[in-house]
């Protein structure tokens, strides 16, 4: 009736469940065989941190079977190294090879050592396909939680949004947008109530406060249960044509055409994927590559495009670095210092190479710009 395809479970960590068959797992199989009676295709997302591959395991050997859960370290790795911030939850990242490992496998903790939770955390993701883990750069969790409400946009300069979302679309995983995200929204996004119970909301101002303690934010949140706080979060939607505004919206649109057109992009599949953390630089490598007969119907049925190789900068610094290539005749089909998206106002970088031989495997020299990716095609 509402044409509802899709379920978000909020928080599954914090369901205590002892029984032989589990709720998540009864909700799914339940779920999945009313929507094979109507004939429709859905989806259950688990929202959880606890980095468990038996959400989205077979129930066969003992997992859930949901379709798909989030992966919080990827939006924690991303976070922590283009913002510096290593506060609170955010303790446990900030290093370069995480963003490696995360792009890689899925998530970071896998049984490692977490300082924040004082224990190990996690299991491999080395079984879950990419299909089933979706990563953010933004949510309403990261962005609401903060005391002020700060969006990546407050954060970053605007190289670095470009950054973000190039590395989210980019890779083999299920991205999920934030509203607004999409064209650098300014207004916070703050946390706000409507309770009619005082008592209640002065134990929910309490309780953010007591929130914030773990982080280095100064100052008082705003009145989660004031008019005005909700007010201040609303999104203006005109600044989708308005200056760097627009010009960001229209990156993010290639970045999701080329998801879909190229085909070593198009099939969520991490398995052909090869990722090199250059440290010395730091630049990440990626390389993707398309399996015959897993071309997603909307890519292009041609040669190009089923072999890319992704470059991204990762520091506000520019380099020059020696990486290795595969060979062939490579063509960049997209650079993120091209003029065309830059940001007005300012100056480009000066456009780099557009065209790469390599005779045989081996390597190739490149200068990147602080926070700059290309996508390179063959």
């Amino acid at each position: 009736r509402f044409h509802i395809d899709a379920l978000r479970l909020d928080a599954v960590h914090a369901i205590t469940d002892f029984s032989a068959y589990p709720f998540l797992a009864e909700l799914n199989a339940v779920a999945h065989r009313r929507a094979a009676l109507l004939g429709r295709q859905i989806a259950l997302i688990a929202e959880s941190d606890q980095n468990d591959p038996r959400v989205v395991g077979r129930p066969e050997v003992g997992g859930f079977g949901l379709d798909a859960q989030w992966s919080d370290d990827f939006h924690h790795a991303v976070h922590t190294l283009l913002t510096g911030e290593r506060d609170g939850y955010y303790e446990d990242f900030g290093a370069f090879a995480q963003l490696a490992r995360v792009y890689r496998d899925g998530w970071v903790y896998g049984g490692d050592y977490s300082v924040h939770r004082q224990r190990r955390h996690g299991q491999p993701a080395d079984n879950i396909p990419a299909s089933r883990l979706v990563v953010c750069v933004q949510n309403h969790d990261q962005v609401g939680n903060r005391m002020l409400g700060e969006r990546l946009t407050a954060l970053l300069p605007f190289e670095g949004l470009k950054l973000a979302a190039a590395l989210l679309l980019l890779s083999p995983y299920l991205p999920m947008l934030f509203m607004g995200e999409e064209y650098g929204e300014p207004a916070p996004f703050l946390y706000f109530v409507n309770h009619g119970d005082e008592h209640l909301v002065e134990a929910v101002r309490q309780g953010r406060k007591n929130e914030f303690a773990a982080f280095v934010w100064k100052g008082e949140p705003p009145d989660p249960q004031a008019e005005a706080t909700r007010d201040r979060s609303r999104l203006d939607h005109t600044k989708r044509q308005q200056g760097k505004h627009q010009v960001l919206f229209g990156w993010y649109r290639e970045l999701i055409r080329l998801r879909k057109t190229l085909p070593a992009l198009a099939v969520p599949d991490k398995s052909s994927m090869r990722v090199t953390a250059v440290a010395g630089a730091p630049l990440l490598l990626v390389q993707r590559q398309a399996q015959m007969g897993s071309i997603a119907p909307q890519a292009t049925d041609q040669p190009a495009g089923r072999d890319v190789v992704l470059v991204f900068n990762v520091q506000a610094a520019p380099t020059t670095v020696t990486l290795p290539w595969p060979a062939g005749r490579w063509q960049v089909v997209l650079d993120s210092t091209r003029s065309v998206w830059s940001e007005p106002g300012t100056s480009p970088a000066e456009a780099g190479i557009s065209t790469i031989d390599v005779t045989d495997t081996g390597t190739v020299t490149l200068t990147c710009a602080p926070f700059a990716v290309s996508v390179w095609s063959r």
